[in-house]
């Protein structure tokens, strides 16, 4: 994407649970949808996060990506740095790039759904394709992370006794 450019949405990608490659990819305690995809690597990638169980990815950092975060449903917990942050439907945040976070679904006996925007999209695409062939949370492998551009840095959050 250039200065001074709109980007465009897709109508077809923005379908609630509708993936842009018509596709399922799990996470063992969610499924994503990829929503938009990015053209070039300058570009915005935004995926919905749709979970039936508590969980979330392991602390991590982008060196080349801001992470944004909006509730579609249900509860999620999101540390940025060292504060913690409740989101319910309609809540947005915004990890910035260097700037460690983690984060996860928190709801009890619904479905959560959170959308997801990497800005820009860096290799996020590549990684969630290759995480998503296990169909389970990415793998605590520092290597990995590496890989595509981010530093995991600990585990996920420990949900089992959050109470918001």
């Amino acid at each position: 994407m250039r200065a001074g450019e709109a980007f465009g949405f897709p109508k077809t990608y923005l379908v609630a649970g509708e993936d842009a490659f018509g596709a399922v990819w799990g996470l063992g305690v969610s499924r994503i949808a990829f929503k938009v995809l990015p053209k070039g690597p300058d570009d915005p990638l935004v995926i919905e996060n749709i979970f039936h169980q508590r969980g979330g990815p392991g602390r991590h950092v982008h060196d080349q990506q801001d992470e944004w975060f909006y509730a579609l449903e249900g509860e999620f917990l999101v540390e940025v740095g060292t504060t913690q942050y409740v989101l319910r439907a309609g809540d947005a945040l915004l990890a910035p790039r260097n700037v460690p976070h983690v984060w996860g679904y928190v709801g009890h006996g619904q479905q959560g759904r959170i959308l997801i925007a990497f800005l820009p999209a860096g290799r996020m695409v590549e990684f969630f394709r290759e995480v998503t062939r296990y169909n389970a949370m990415p793998p605590q492998d520092p290597e990995l992370w590496r890989a595509y551009g981010m530093e995991l840095l600990g585990p996920p959050l420990a949900l089992e006794d959050a109470e918001l």
